[in-house]
Parts: structure tokens; sequence; C-alpha cells
């Protein structure tokens, strides 16, 4: 009896050791409790609609994006009414719309733009990236710099960012066909690497746009201080992912997600296991990588090399789409009346808050 009730024991032991480890596994280091951050913040605007991305002109105006087509602007540090650009083409259908915004790295002499939006063509949904050149707080259409990027009502990724080499990024969501993410003849599911034309850099891994691949829904691009780019992706049932993006890997979508492994796919550097953070844009500060959640509705700040996860503003601001670092100043997009939050009085907004420790 004694003999059998050991076993029994031992049975158990190894049964809860198991399923603590299993549990474990699934779930980031996030040994740091939610918490709020610096009481400094200020809105800077506010009853936007559904506001995607920001950049800082050199002359301190914010330009930003609104979903439905607008392109706005912050200047002198009032919200002007009238939009610097409605783009009629952009199909606002679920996640899709007009998305990223990035400005060229000598934008001070040559004023250009770039736009990532989605839009319907006899194909179906699409996404695109146009070059504007901005002329007396008018923005007119340049140059297509690619086209044809599969688009969807979910999953159309939309970050655009010059890198420290000057190339142009983009990311790009699998447009909810998942088969698509490892075809690497396609432009769904990727991270894109171009010229600032739109021509295809000599040192791309395969001879096409295509910088890496395996991705379901990336949002978020930022580089460290070694020139090392890093990006945030929506993961499939949780399992979000924060990646170290390297010239012709695969990350592994739809094959594996969280610690899941597969010869020649890579894993995460952190992934949220069974919670879900909604992950989307992100900058870097002092090697520390910062990124805003949607529904997990805070800003994380994540050490990659401890993987040590901490949260502030929890629920302050409800769902937040990005964040930029400028002058020692975080600018916060909210994104709370894209469907899916619930807005306060006054959604959307461009929050600043001051440096989070």
């Amino acid at each position: 009896m004694n003999r059998i009730l050991i076993i029994f024991v031992i049975v158990l032991f190894l049964l809860g050791s198991f399923l603590y480890f299993a549990v474990a596994r699934q779930s980031p280091l996030e040994t740091s409790k939610p918490k709020n951050g610096p009481a400094t913040q200020e809105i800077i605007a506010q009853n936007l609609e559904i506001p995607w991305e920001l950049a800082i002109l050199p002359s301190g105006d914010i330009l930003f994006t609104e979903r439905p087509g607008r392109i706005r602007i912050v200047k002198d540090g009032k919200l002007r009414e009238t939009p610097v650009l409605t783009i009629n083409e952009v199909a606002h259908v679920g996640e899709g719309g007009l998305l990223g915004l990035a400005l060229h790295p000598n934008f001070s002499s040559n004023n250009y733009i770039y736009v990532y939006y989605t839009y319907r063509s006899s194909d179906g949904l699409m996404n695109k990236v146009v070059r504007h050149k901005l002329e007396d707080s008018t923005l007119k259409e340049d140059k297509i710099i690619i086209d044809n990027i599969p688009g969807g009502s979910n999953h159309d990724g939309g970050r655009v960012k010059f890198g420290p080499d000057n190339k142009l990024y983009i990311t790009t969501g699998d447009a909810g066909q998942t088969s698509l993410s490892q075809d690497k003849n396609s432009l769904a599911g990727k991270i894109l690497r171009l010229n600032d034309d739109g021509s295809i850099p000599n040192d791309n891994p395969f001879g096409s746009p295509v910088y890496s691949y395996g991705h379901r829904n990336p949002e978020g691009l930022a580089w460290d201080s070694n020139g090392q780019l890093w990006a945030t992706e929506h993961g499939s049932q949780a399992f979000d992912e924060v990646n170290r993006i390297e010239s012709g890997k695969n990350y592994g979508w739809p094959e594996i997600r969280g610690d899941q492994e597969k010869e020649g796919m890579e894993k995460p550097i952190i992934h949220s296991g069974n919670s879900t953070w909604a992950p989307s844009g992100m900058t870097i500060v002092d090697n520390q990588i910062y990124f805003t959640g949607l529904r997990g509705a805070a800003i994380f700040k994540l050490n990659p090399d401890t993987k040590e996860l901490m949260r502030y503003f929890e629920g302050e601001f409800g769902r937040l789409r990005t964040i930029s670092f400028i002058d020692n100043i975080f600018f916060v997009l909210t994104s709370n009346r894209d469907g899916r939050g619930i807005p306060k009085q006054n959604d959307d907004r461009i929050v600043k808050v001051g440096l989070i420790n």
C-alpha cells in the first residue's frame, strides 16, 4: 500500500512539473508588474479618426495619417482641420486603409514623403507604397514605389521606415492567406527592402524586394545602435512576437509559433504566450525596445538582453497604435475608433509623454 502511495505521489509531482514548464514556455519573461509611467503628458491633437502613423517634420510640425485616407498636420502646435491630402483611392476595409508614412532621409532637401495604403483593384484588395512631394503645405503624388502587395480586410502590415542604410523597409501581412508567407515569390507576409526610388538593392537576399519572410502581420520596425533591425508581429490566438530580423531569414509563419522549432526557421526573441499584446509601432531608445499594444492597451518596454518586459500607462489611453521618440519625448497614437476599442471622449488622440525610465 505504501509503495502504491509513493508511486502515486511521484507521478503527481512529475505531472505538476511538466505542466509548470509547459505553461512557462508559453509565457514571456514578464517579471515586472504593470505600472504607469511618469505624470508628464500632453494631448497634442484629439477627435481624430483612427490615426495610424506620424512623422515629425524638421519644422517641428507633425504629419500623420488617418486610416480612412487623410494625411493631416499639426502646424505650429495646432491641428489643421483641412487635410494636407485626401487619397480617394484608399479602401478603408477592416484593418486596411491609409497606414504607414515615412520621411525620406534627405527630406530637408527633397521634401519626399512615402505612404502605404490599401486600394481596390480588378484582383481584389491590394496595397502599394507611393512617394509624394510636400510643396506649400500640399502633397503631390510623385512616384509609385511598389504595387500589387496582396491586401485583405485583415493582416495588411503597413509600416514603412528608412533604415540606417538609407533603404526603405516595408512590412506586409499575409492578407489572410497563410500560405503566401512561405512563398518567396509573393510580397505578402514579408519585410521588404527597396532603394528610395523603388529599385531593388543589389544585396537583397533573393534578388527581389523580399528581405525576410514567414511573417503573419508585422506592424513595427526599429533599429538599435548597432544597426540591427527589430520587428513586432501579431501572432495567431495570442503568441505575439518581437523578432530580431536578419536578411533572408524565415520567421516561421504559419509553420511554427511561440517556442516551437523547425529547421531553417527563426523563433522570436520574446513572445506573449497565451496572452495578447497585439503589438504595433515601435522605437528603440538606448537599446531598449518600446512598442505599443492595441489589445494590450499599454506601452511596453523590452530589455532585449535580459528579456525583461515592463508596461506603462496600461489602460490609460486605450488601444495604442504607434510610438515615436523625438528630442527626449515619446509621441503616441491611440486607436480606439477602429471598431475594436471603446472610444473615450475626444478619441482618437496624439499624446506626448515624458521619458519612460
